[in-house]
């Protein structure tokens, strides 16, 4: 095939000829030259490398012969071949498309946004999905070689990219989800997932961004952000963001009431220990909610309780639920003083869990001891974590530290506690089921690891408060989305009967990332090749085949021939 556009015959001694075949004049290059010693001749090799123009001598088409062996040649700059790759990468594209089309997230969000910014606040939620970052100045490689949202799959600058993120305002986030809730069943019966994450900042002028209560402190101001996740229907409902000096505790009460807004009213939380206090225990009374909590066995408020029942339900086959290599007991009791209801404890050991809690507490106590042991005869005072385990002698007259003695009833007693945990339900439930509502929070803790991990938003890289909160909606957007690449992918994985290492998300988006597109001689995109047999798997676990990846390169060739 010929390209759609002329250039310079090129001029190398002895090296181009002409030759005439009907009314077309092709252009030959000599590309080298074969001895025959037996015919004692010389034997030429050539390649066509493009055919005459018909208005001027001194000019041809090209086809890709010219390029391969010409690749320094100057071609037209209007054809702005540059701005977007010979090959595109599809698949993790068409997948995405699907969820968003799936969510009917275009029409959501388009009541809020025009139709040049709609396009590109979902590349930039895409972008976060499959560049694994979310840096505006990267924005644009990816542009280079993936599929767009926007009209005519128009690239953006970074520039242009920092001008829409500050545009964005929380009339627009407040409305999308507002339109989000709206369309949730608000009449099943479901418990909500709900914790929160800090994020470290530097930008100072950022209101939210204060010195607070971090995971990991590094010596710099935070703001938290939070999230309510669907634990049945596995979605993300609704985010928060709020200052950095206020804690879990204190944020609480606000959520529930924002849930009460959404049209939440037959819902549960499950809660991480950081949430318990009194007041929210009986705020979330007040409200009719009800409450999944899990708590250490080691927690002063329910150790009591586990030494109580200790040794009734750990070794009882009716006991045992299997699924989670645990053996559970439901008992009644008051969560705390003055508490009108009688909860449900739900008391668990794990003889695993026992086992790594017991070597743990071992070891702690033998390097506390050779550290002790250290300074011996010598003045040292040492804090009150040493003294919880030891009672520390010292020499009356010199000060000087003499011998640790160990406290073995408070060993003994964390001893006894190693391997149990309790849940604590304001419903009535057997254990199994307390464990089971407690366990599908993970899918809410991976959704924050990969946050951070997978989207890029260990840090929110802008220094205005328009374009953080901006940043912070196109990041719940994007954790919609791969939220149910997890979840699909999670649910294929159940019927194969092999567990592929490629299941994962990140797996899966490399795999899909080799579906690609290239643009041949005629200046059109088309598949490079066949879906292979794990990317067909991949796909098919969101209702996809190889048909489908046909259908949609169709149409994306046909949106970029239209486009140029």
């Amino acid at each position: 095939m010929y390209l759609d556009f002329l250039v310079k015959i090129p001029f190398v001694q002895g090296k181009i000829t002409r030759r005439k075949k009907k009314d077309v004049v092709y252009i030959e290059y000599e590309y080298d030259r074969i001895y025959d010693p037996v015919r004692q001749y010389t034997f030429p090799k050539r390649v066509t490398i493009g055919k005459l123009s018909e208005t001027d001598p001194e000019l041809m088409q090209p086809n890709q012969n010219f390029l391969k062996y010409f690749p320094d040649a100057e071609l037209p700059e209007t054809k702005n071949r540059t701005s977007r790759s010979s090959c595109l990468r599809v698949g993790a594209y068409f997948v995405l498309r699907k969820i968003i089309e799936e969510y009917n997230l275009v029409e959501l969000l388009g009541g809020y946004f025009e139709q040049r910014d709609l396009g590109l606040f979902l590349d930039l939620a895409v972008y976060s999905i499959i560049a694994e970052n979310n840096a505006a100045q990267y924005y644009p490689d990816y542009t280079y070689n993936h599929p767009l949202f926007t009209n005519g799959m128009k690239q953006y600058s970074d520039s242009t990219v920092s001008d829409f993120l500050n545009s964005v305002t929380d009339d627009q986030s407040i409305g999308f989800l507002n339109s989000w809730n709206e369309t949730r069943n608000h009449r099943e019966k479901i418990y909500i997932s709900y914790d929160s994450t800090n994020k470290n900042c530097q930008a100072g002028d950022i209101e939210m961004v204060e010195f607070g209560h971090p995971k990991v402190d590094v010596g710099q101001p935070v703001f938290n952000y939070a999230v309510a996740y669907d634990t049945h229907n596995q979605e993300p409902l609704f985010y928060e963001k709020y200052l950095g000096s206020l804690n879990d505790i204190s944020q609480l009460q606000f959520m529930l009431d924002k849930a009460f807004g959404y049209g939440y009213k037959k819902i549960g939380f499950i809660l991480d220990r950081g949430y318990f206090s009194c007041e929210n225990i009986q705020y979330m009374d007040k409200c009719g909610y009800s409450f999944v909590i899990m708590v250490k066995g080691m927690a002063s408020l329910v150790n009591e309780l586990v030494l109580e029942h200790k040794g009734t339900f750990e070794s009882k086959r009716v006991n045992n639920i299997y699924e989670y290599g645990v053996y559970g007991k439901t008992v009644k009791h008051r969560l705390y003083a003055g508490d009108k209801k009688e909860r449900y404890f739900h008391l668990y050991h794990s003889i695993s869990k026992e086992s790594a809690e017991r070597a743990g507490i071992e070891n702690r106590l033998n390097q506390m001891t050779l550290y002790l042991k250290k300074y011996q005869n010598k003045v040292k005072e040492f804090g009150p974590g040493f003294e919880k385990y030891f009672n520390l002698h010292y020499d009356e007259k010199t000060q000087a530290f003499v011998l640790p003695e160990e406290r073995c009833s408070v060993v003994e007693r964390e001893l006894d506690l190693a391997g149990y945990f309790c849940i604590i339900t304001s419903e009535k439930m057997s254990a199994k089921e307390a464990i089971e509502l407690y366990k599908s929070r993970d899918t809410s803790e991976k959704l924050f690891r990969g946050d951070k991990s997978y989207l890029g938003n260990k840090s929110i890289r802008v220094y205005s408060e328009e374009s953080a909160r901006a940043k912070i909606f196109v990041e719940f957007v994007a954790m919609i989305l791969r939220c149910k690449m997890y979840i699909k992918l999670k649910e294929e994985m159940k019927n194969l009967e092999k567990k592929p290492n490629y299941m994962t998300v990140p797996a899966a988006l490399k795999e899909l990332e080799k579906i690609e597109m290239v643009r041949q001689l005629d200046n059109v995109y088309r598949l490079d090749h066949a879906v292979t047999a794990n990317q067909k798997t991949i796909l098919n676990a969101f209702g996809l085949d190889a048909n489908h990846i046909k259908y949609y390169a169709s149409e994306v060739s046909k949106e970029l021939k239209k486009a140029e």
